[in-house]
């Protein structure tokens, strides 16, 4: 018997809180009533504001419920999701909400992905969060009550320290030293593994339709070289850190919680408590994940960015 059908023998009748986390590359779930009682996980979604992103964030989604038995899914009392583009992809949101709601029949929350893992984090109380994966957003939220957004304005216009900003400028470095207009890198040899041949590169970018979540792919060999010593890795990595660093700065806070996939890379996160730390900041340890925060955006109606969330 596997855990998930394990569970769903031993927590049979009470209703479930199903929560989403859903980003650009990756969508997680999770089921749970005063315990976890399965997960699942699955391929993320480009973002709401981009073309057909609520058709493209509920096929996420749907991958990933219908890895929950029968019996669980019609047990869901209400539904959490935080997803990446609702601030800038309202009415996407709401379709969002919508094609949910019809899929498991119970009331839906959708959040800001950034937002979620800040209420996860702070457990609905004042704070500020970075989230640096593919994108890079902070949302501050005060005492009183306020929600300030920094960043956040796509691969196009910010993101600046980001995942497929530092995927990018890793690939730029590789062209420019390809054209004898920079210094070579040992991401050279990177490139040729993921693409064949350099003059093949830009094919790659855009071969799967998402550029900028292929560009963050190339990230981790960007901070494994510059962990190796790479010195144009080390730069790009010390810029994005910095531009993260003046993000943070931004917010008014002194303190600040640090998420997202590049956090879970040893050298990233160390060069980033450095970054912080030049800029008289300092870090503070999250209380729970984006998929708490957005269960708690489910249950309750009361918290700092009620406005922010699209309900149905």
């Amino acid at each position: 018997m596997s855990a998930n059908e394990e569970n769903s023998v031993t927590n049979t009748g009470q209703p479930l809180v199903l929560s989403i986390d859903l980003g650009k590359t990756s969508c997680r779930a999770r089921l749970e009533d005063s315990r976890v009682v399965a997960e699942a996980h699955g391929p993320g979604a480009p973002g709401l504001a981009d073309h057909n992103g609520a058709g493209l964030a509920f096929a996420a989604i749907e991958n990933v419920v219908a890895q929950f038995s029968p019996s669980d899914r019609s047990r869901i009392g209400r539904v959490g999701i935080g997803a990446a583009g609702v601030e800038a992809g309202r009415d996407a949101a709401r379709e969002l909400c919508a094609l949910v709601r019809g899929l498991v029949d119970a009331p839906v929350a959708v959040i800001n992905d950034a937002l979620a893992a800040h209420a996860g984090a702070f457990d609905g109380a004042p704070g500020a969060i970075l989230i640096a994966g593919t994108g890079a957003i902070l949302f501050a939220v005060s005492e009183s009550g306020s929600v300030r957004q920094i960043d956040g304005w796509g691969p196009w216009l910010g993101d600046d320290g980001s995942g497929q900003w530092i995927g990018r400028h890793g690939l730029q470095a590789v062209l420019r030293a390809h054209d004898g207009r920079g210094q070579a890198t040992a991401l050279t040899d990177d490139v040729v593994h993921l693409a064949g041949q350099i003059e093949a590169l830009p094919r790659w970018v855009s071969a799967s339709g998402a550029p900028a979540r292929q560009l963050g792919t190339f990230a981790p060999m960007v901070l494994s070289r510059a962990e190796e010593g790479d010195p144009i890795s080390v730069q790009i990595v010390a810029d994005a850190t910095a531009l993260l660093a003046e993000t943070c700065m931004a917010s008014g806070m002194v303190t600040v919680c640090v998420s997202g996939g590049l956090s879970a890379h040893p050298y990233f996160s160390t060069r980033m408590r450095e970054a912080l730390d030049a800029v008289g900041m300092r870090t503070v340890q999250a209380r729970g994940d984006a998929l708490d925060g957005s269960a708690l955006v489910a249950a309750r109606a009361d918290l700092p960015y009620e406005e922010r969330i699209i309900r149905g």
